[in-house]
């Protein structure tokens, strides 16, 4: 799932040609996506009125679908269809696997759980894309369609054989939108949801314009982006290593904190290190693996926020997440270019200014959301 959401963006230019269409129509497609992604996590709120099981199984069911049209129909207007879907599928499974687990592993030890199923995505960087590059090398843009729809066959199998059988729902269970109306009334949660969006806003106002400010610093697109790539993958796994082993042992609420002070510290860094490719390279390594941290400490966390509604909880997270990402996006670009329109301003200063501004009111949130859960 997570190399499916991850690829599009190193071969954009790949899918726009095999399909024809110009590179801003796959952008869009993209975008669309994203969109998608904002409000699709509420599917996932199915996992706490039928089970956690049949929520999983969806999701993974979306997936197949996606993946598995578009080797039947390998049409632009499909493509976009299969993104949308195989986002949906990635949504709903994955707050409802996060329920399952919030369900099942004592608080004390859920960090380190779910930290651990978060190797799936800095994995999907490291092993996942260079495989789908090696497939699309020798079979074009539709290759790794069928090997992505058969993974997730496979896994739905598994999933339906392993997982033991949802128990039968309860008739006077609070339903979906009455769910919604006590995640919406319940200070701790809105909380939670705020520190999220503000972390992915911070991460975005950089993250989306690094690979701009190391192309017009050194002027080594390929092999500088590359590199960061590399690095960014190996950052991630860094930072899901650290939660494994950190989260439970100094709290969550401290792990997150922790996490803030130190991804505004890197993101300060980050333009006095530039001054060449070395350091750059380093500025985005410690930048990563401290957001890697933070936000992978923030989910067990938020698993034992609201019980009663637990899946609606991380689903609206993820829409949080989203809605973060979107926001950051929309600020990026303008920030960046106000500060290069100004040399006096070192690199990405603006840029980090911005990050290190949301980080430090997510970190103020984070404080009156300790004091409420104590």
């Amino acid at each position: 799932m997570n190399t499916m959401h991850r690829m599009v963006y190193p071969f954009l230019a790949v899918f726009s040609r095999g399909l024809g269409v110009d590179l801003s129509a796959v952008a869009l497609a993209v975008t669309v996506r994203s969109l998608v992604g904002a409000v699709g996590p509420f599917l996932a709120a199915i996992a706490d009125q039928r089970g956690r099981k049949l929520g999983m199984l969806l999701g993974l069911g979306f997936f197949v679908l996606g993946t598995a049209v578009v080797v039947f129909l390998p049409t632009f207007p499909v493509f976009v269809l299969a993104l949308v879907l195989t986002m949906l599928g990635k949504y709903v499974f994955d707050p409802s696997m996060q329920a399952y687990l919030g369900d099942r592993v004592p608080y004390e030890r859920r960090g380190r759980v779910i930290a651990i199923t978060e190797y799936g995505w800095s994995i999907s960087f490291i092993v996942g894309i260079p495989l789908m590059g090696f497939l699309i090398a020798r079979g074009g843009w539709i290759a790794p369609f069928p090997l992505l729809a058969l993974l997730g066959v496979i896994a739905f199998l598994l999933l339906m054989w392993m997982l033991p059988k949802d128990p039968a729902p309860d008739p006077v269970a609070p339903k979906f939108w009455a769910n919604l109306r006590a995640l919406l009334s319940y200070s701790p949660a809105l909380l939670a949801l705020s520190v999220g969006l503000l972390i992915s806003v911070a991460n975005e106002v950089v993250n989306l314009v690094f690979g701009v400010w190391m192309e017009d610093s050194f002027g080594l697109k390929i092999a500088a982006l590359g590199a960061a790539a590399a690095v960014i993958g190996l950052s991630e796994l860094s930072g899901e290593t650290l939660s494994v082993g950190l989260t439970d042992r100094l709290g969550k609420t401290v792990a997150v904190g922790l996490g803030l002070l130190l991804n505004s510290l890197a993101a300060l860094a980050l333009p006095f290190l530039g001054a060449n490719l070395t350091g750059a390279l380093v500025g985005l390594f410690l930048f990563y693996i401290t957001f890697e941290f933070t936000i992978v400490s923030i989910i067990p966390l938020m698993t034992e926020i609201m019980p009663s509604a637990r899946a609606t909880l991380m689903a609206a997270g993820v829409a949080a997440h989203s809605l973060g990402r979107a926001l950051g996006a929309m600020l990026a670009t303008p920030l960046y270019t106000w500060g290069q329109a100004h040399p006096s301003v070192p690199g990405m200063l603006t840029s980090v200014a911005a990050a290190v501004l949301f980080n430090l009111m997510a970190l103020v949130l984070l404080y009156f959301l300790r004091k409420r859960i104590r």
